[in-house]
């Protein structure tokens, strides 16, 4: 059994969350922008299905993107070298949230839903979610979202329209390890490994991200530019 959140009720330790499904911690309470900022604060997140009811999340163990160990492949360093993405910051985040959204290869549905839209678009307008966008030719093709405390940025969604979109991305977040200095990746997926993401312990998780969200001052500033020269 878990805890159902009524109305300004506190999320239970992370230590109760289950071991199967892994990390199930509550269910319940709502979106606002004060209870999803204090979720992340204790390492918890939101992710539900459609006709689900809420459900909070905080699983053992974490997979995580320390920036500096971001493994950028030859074949992507090839494409960026190129030099026909822009990166931009901040300029299309309800935009990235619905390319998350739309459905793909053998996916029905997507847990990001209006109301997920609402909630994170709140977060944006208040400083604490961001985008990091791919562009090609003018036109939005790829991207990711995620909320920054601190010095923690916690990845939510990302999804590409061309190839390696997404990927370039999320290089782009990784090269601004001057900012953050952890990158939360939730739960394991394969693609993420081959970026260096890797998994650790919860107790883990959780002391460094008391540490890096310390000092909220730190805010995301994530100039765009190209992290290689195009190719001449």
């Amino acid at each position: 059994m878990i805890p159902w959140l009524t109305e300004n009720a506190p999320f239970p330790p992370v230590s109760q969350a289950l071991r199967e499904p892994n990390g199930l911690l509550a269910a319940g309470g709502d979106l606002t922008a004060e209870r999803l900022l204090n979720a992340y604060r204790h390492g918890i997140f939101p992710w539900f299905s459609a006709g689900d009811p809420l459900l909070w999340w905080s699983p053992d163990p974490r997979m995580i993107l320390i920036p500096d160990e971001f493994k950028l492949s030859d074949s992507l360093a090839k494409v960026m070298r190129k030099g026909v993405f822009e990166i931009r910051t901040d300029t299309a985040f309800e935009q990235v949230m619905r390319g998350c959204a739309a459905p793909r290869f053998r996916q029905q549905g997507s847990w990001i839903d209006e109301q997920m839209i609402a909630a994170y678009c709140e977060l944006y307008r208040a400083g604490y979610a961001h985008s990091v966008e791919t562009w090609l030719d003018g036109k939005l093709v790829g991207g990711l979202y995620g909320v920054a405390i601190g010095q923690m940025f916690y990845g939510e969604s990302m999804y590409s329209d061309v190839s390696n979109a997404s990927k370039i991305a999320m290089a782009h977040l990784a090269s601004t390890s001057s900012t953050f200095k952890m990158i939360d990746c939730q739960m394991y997926t394969a693609h993420l490994a081959t970026l260096g993401a890797r998994l650790i312990k919860r107790d883990e998780f959780i002391a460094r991200l008391n540490v890096l969200i310390s000092d909220e001052r730190c805010k995301m500033q994530v100039p765009p530019f190209s992290p290689f020269p195009p190719e001449s």
